[in-house]
């Protein structure tokens, strides 16, 4: 069995596992998608001082229970190119519902990690090369160097280990150069982190970057920003990007934007089942709302 986050009880996570979820499955709404799983670090931090909502650890051990999960029910990764090349050409993603007898077809699932921790070296890769599943880390790559660096108190990997995973078939992708909050720099700051944290990956590895994933909360609200990013990224040379706003990706998507579900340490069987399915993107609608909040109150 899965482990309960310090056993707190999360309204999140009631309020997907007894409405949101089952209220779907009456209505028989599957998504029309592919999840993108949001992950950070792969450590034991109890992250004691948060919510647990707001925890982006995933201790080794849930980490590689989720993954048996995954195994178990047949789901199969998929790079993000490849997963927003289906997107746009509307093949089908996954099985009506892969936790349901008598359904066919592999359901597909994304999974990334942001801020290029070196526990993903040490304590994810090995999970995921026993269950043949990919990945794509996003560096910060000012905390990416020849030696270990640390990035809130959390060693990075280097430029070795990123070279060795590449190796192995790990994708890398932009998480800018320094971890900031963009929309609190001029254009040309935020140009430079999209640029040269790209640069770099590209110089290091010898290979192109085509995927950002943005750091911090994502302004969705905030359109003039939005479109200035969006025209940055692209500028740049970007082909596809993730976000912190919640929800799977389906062909209404932004593909610089997509949407990802957060997990952790928190999430047991059963709520990373109805994550996987549509059923936590309910939140969405609060987590927007929030944002709309905090833009209403900054132009007052």
């Amino acid at each position: 069995m899965f482990i309960r986050g310090h056993q707190v009880i999360r309204p999140d996570r009631l309020a997907t596992l007894y409405f949101f979820h089952p209220l779907r499955r009456l209505l028989r709404r599957a998504p029309a998608g592919i999840p993108i799983l949001m992950y950070h670090s792969i450590s034991e931090n109890p992250e004691s001082h948060k919510n647990p909502y707001y925890h982006t650890c995933t201790s080794p051990r849930v980490f590689r229970q989720q993954m048996e999960f995954l195994s178990r029910n047949g789901y199969k990764t998929i790079s993000l190119g490849e997963a927003v090349r289906k997107l746009e050409v509307g093949q089908p993603f996954q099985a009506a519902d892969p936790l349901s007898s008598g359904s066919s077809g592999a359901p597909l699932v994304v999974l990334t990690f942001d801020d290029g921790f070196e526990d993903f070296y040490t304590e994810a890769f090995p999970a995921l090369s026993a269950f043949g599943y990919a990945a794509t880390v996003f560096l910060p790559t000012a905390y990416i160097g020849d030696t270990s660096r640390k990035f809130n108190g959390i060693a990075c990997l280097t430029w070795s280990q990123v070279r060795e995973l590449r190796k192995a078939g790990v994708e890398f992708g932009s998480h800018t150069l320094t971890h900031p909050q963009l929309r609190e720099l001029s254009a040309a700051g935020v140009d430079r982190q999209l640029r040269s944290s790209k640069e770099e990956i590209e110089g290091r590895l010898g290979a192109p970057v085509a995927s950002f994933s943005y750091p911090y909360a994502f302004p969705e609200a905030d359109q003039a920003f939005r479109q200035m990013l969006r025209n940055m990224l692209m500028q740049a040379g970007y082909e596809n990007g993730v976000s912190t706003i919640i929800g799977t990706a389906d062909s209404s998507s932004d593909r610089l934007f997509l949407e990802r579900i957060p997990v952790n340490s928190s999430d047991d069987g059963a709520f990373l089942a109805a994550k996987l399915r549509g059923g936590y993107e309910w939140l969405h609608a609060l987590q927007l709302a929030s944002k709309l909040r905090v833009t209403a109150t900054a132009l007052s």
